[in-house]
């Protein structure tokens, strides 16, 4: 884990995000690792994928291997 506020630049939340179920995540583009933040609690540690990772989490969640 790294802090969030400072560390990285270029966070964004998906464009499936929306509506107030409050399950926001932030993925902050052009790094190594992929950092990801909660995007209601910015100050809090960002944790760290690897990009290989993180690609196998979001094709898991958009087969419906992991549920939403």
């Amino acid at each position: 884990m790294v802090s969030s506020e400072n560390t990285f630049t270029g966070w964004y939340k998906s464009s499936y995000s929306g509506g107030g179920q409050g399950e926001c995540l932030e993925v902050a583009r052009g790094h190594v690792a992929v950092p990801v933040r909660d995007s209601k609690d910015i100050s809090r540690p960002a944790l760290l994928f690897s990009a290989d990772s993180w690609t196998s989490f979001v094709t898991a969640v958009t087969v419906g291997h992991i549920a939403g």
